[in-house]
């Protein structure tokens, strides 16, 4: 939810012209210009000094949309700012809507995309000076954020965009997650160069690297991370069956120690699969709940569709299906083959797959 604030009379019908373009903003201005209609329209009117509403937004919005000018704004946000990560999205427009300017959180917290939007419907021009967007090349800090891919640490995002932005040697190792991440209509920068393995873009000793991979990596990778960031991309598919009233922390165990065991990180685990049976399973669902982990339901019907390799007559008498771990996880993930088929510890019964393309 975006919040508009003006303070000025061609503001003011800036700030209506959205209430027309943006249905999820909230409309904020002075009641000094109020047209009559603003209760019936919802928009919000406010008198005396505009800091103090400022105040009072810039937690509650994702985004702060200001038709105010730039020096003001900076000096009334500057006591209010705590961390790039938290801190909403800033853009200003000057008050004859012919720039729209992103002034804080233009990456994470989507003040650029923010940008090109409002000007867009403006018919304004964009304003725009982070340096990764100006030379249409990576931002390290958004690199695969679309896909809902995780960072597995932010020490070195700063370092690296500047190897980056510096047109520096940077190394991409991608084993796994989509592909389709370069969206710009030019060719990727010269700079950056991808290469098969981390263990050949160590040879190629580059200024900075992307890893993206699901593995964990084996000690003589680590010397990569130096100054690289490691991604998690979403493609761990888990299959699992348990007996009905299995706890939370034996269903949660048997997971992290096959991961473990498949040096496979908990970070990429896309979904747990498993039978309709299972909706109200209590200990499944802690544990999906406490990794936001989506929890994809099948019926008997369609899990027997799957071939699998070891279907099980009592598996069938008590759900009516031959299997639930194994079908599960190559239904959800388009696999025939499976990194590990189907792995039985105590009342848990456990497959893995990787998701390969899009879905």
């Amino acid at each position: 939810m975006y919040a508009v604030v003006a303070i000025t009379k061609h503001g003011v019908e800036i700030a209506r012209k959205l209430y027309d373009q943006l249905p999820h903003a909230h409309i904020y201005y002075t009641d000094k210009f109020a047209k009559g209609d603003e209760a019936k329209k919802g928009i919000h009117l406010f008198s005396g000094n505009v800091r103090f509403l400022l105040a009072e937004l810039f937690s509650a919005y994702r985004g702060l949309i200001l038709i105010i000018s730039l020096g003001a704004v900076v000096r009334m946000i500057a006591p209010l700012l705590k961390d790039k990560k938290t801190d909403p999205a800033v853009v200003v427009i000057d008050d004859k809507a012919e720039h729209v300017i992103s002034v804080l959180s233009g990456h994470l917290g989507g003040a650029n995309e923010l940008t090109r939007k409002v000007a867009n419907l403006l018919d304004a021009r964009p304003v725009i000076t982070t340096a990764s967007d100006v030379q249409r090349t990576i931002a390290v800090d958004l690199f695969g954020r679309s896909f809902g891919w995780e960072w597995e640490n932010e020490n070195n995002l700063t370092p690296v965009s500047a190897a980056v932005v510096n047109e520096q040697h940077v190394a991409i190792v991608q084993e796994s997650g989509e592909r389709n991440w370069w969206t710009y209509d030019t060719p990727i920068p010269s700079n950056i160069r991808q290469y098969a393995s981390v263990a050949e873009a160590l040879e190629a000793e580059p200024d900075a690297a992307l890893v993206v991979t699901h593995r964990l990596l084996e000690k003589e990778e680590e010397d990569i991370l130096q100054n690289g960031v490691l991604y998690r991309p979403k493609v761990i598919v888990i299959g699992i069956g348990c007996n009905r009233g299995t706890s939370a922390e034996e269903i949660e165990r048997v997971i992290c120690d096959t991961l473990q065991q498949l040096r496979f990180s908990m970070k990429s685990v896309k979904a747990l699969c498993t039978i309709d049976l299972k909706k109200d399973e209590e200990g499944l669902l802690a544990v999906a709940n406490k990794y936001n982990w989506p929890l994809i339901f099948y019926t008997a019907e369609q899990l027997n569709a799957v071939p699998i390799d070891e279907p099980s007559e009592t598996v069938f008498r008590y759900v009516g299906a031959y299997g639930v771990s194994e079908p599960a996880a190559k239904r959800y993930s388009g696999q025939q083959q499976l990194v590990l088929t189907k792995k039985k510890s105590g009342n848990v019964t456990i497959s893995v797959a990787l998701w390969e393309g899009e879905r």
